[in-house]
């Protein structure tokens, strides 16, 4: 194997475009050297089986009746959206009316806006659940790279078992 190609290999290369996170250039780069050369095909393909057995080792399943549970809450979604539905006879125009909301008008006179106040709920929460979502995304991230050092360990270790 060429010293250029094996240094490829090793830079990490294959790892972004197998994710799905390269760059069009990286994407077309790959994808010309596995083309024009077969040991870089076949180090590709087996990160790509490697990935593979990886993704299906550590999958979790979803607990029971967690289907049905998704499928009850978009069925009452559903019949709360058939219920606000409202059709406006004089002017054939759909409207969601619900009773009892009220909602503060925007005044142009000012540059602040002012909204229904469950929206300030709705704000706090998303920004809650955003800082929960990086936390996770760090941390899986984190194992990610871990997994990835013992991949290279596990491929070394064979490398230097093999005839």
């Amino acid at each position: 194997m060429p010293m250029e190609i094996r240094k490829i290999i090793e830079s990490g290369l294959l790892e972004t475009y197998v994710m799905g996170i390269a760059t069009d250039e990286e994407i077309t780069q790959v994808e010309n050297l596995s083309v024009n050369f077969p040991e870089f095909k076949e180090a590709l393909t087996q990160l790509e089986l490697d990935m593979e057995f990886l993704a299906q080792n550590m999958a979790v399943p979803p607990p029971p009746l967690v289907y049905e549970k998704i499928e009850q809450e978009i069925n009452e979604i559903k019949l709360r959206d058939q219920q606000l539905l409202k059709i406006d006879k004089h002017t054939d125009e759909k409207t969601y009316k619900s009773p009892g909301e009220r909602y503060i008008e925007v005044e142009s006179s000012s540059s602040h806006m002012r909204i229904h106040k469950a929206w300030r709920w709705v704000f706090a929460a998303v920004f809650v659940l955003g800082k929960v979502f990086l936390g996770f995304a760090i941390y899986y991230y984190l194992e990610n790279r871990q997994a990835q050092e013992r991949i290279e360990e596990l491929k070394q270790e064979i490398r230097s078992k093999a005839p």
